[in-house]
């Protein structure tokens, strides 16, 4: 099992690493994903969240996008997995956890840091307001 910190990491690479490895068969829990940065024009981005958030669907099927930040993690990793609804694509996003905050059961285990890059970013909590 694999614990990966999003502290000050970018969300698309921690996406695409997450979803390799969650391929090759390793367990993989991704902690503080309030603070996962998000790259590019906070403006466009926000927009473009908010219509997604007003198309309005079936209350069961969806379109779904949630407000939550370990959920719009998780749906990102879920774009770079093949398939996520048959196949290796399911099996592999079965065993990705993400998480806000540290549960107690992952105090104890060493967590990967991913590498921040000073870019213009803001995290996906002052996205979410």
């Amino acid at each position: 099992m694999k614990v990966i910190d999003g502290t000050n990491a970018i969300l698309g690479r921690i996406a695409s690493y997450v979803a390799k490895e969650a391929l090759k068969g390793e367990e993989i829990v991704v902690i503080n994903c309030e603070e996962v940065q998000i790259t590019g024009n906070k403006k466009t981005i926000e927009k473009e969240f908010k219509e997604k958030r007003s198309r309005f669907g079936h209350s069961q099927k969806g379109p779904k996008h949630h407000k939550s930040s370990e959920k719009i993690v998780k749906r990102t990793i879920r774009g770079m997995l093949p398939n996520y609804r048959t196949g290796r694509g399911r099996i592999a996003f079965k065993k990705i956890r993400c998480y806000n905050e540290i549960p107690k059961e992952f105090k104890e285990i060493k967590s990967i840091k991913m590498p921040a890059e000073k870019k213009k970013a803001f995290a996906v909590k002052e996205f979410i307001k």
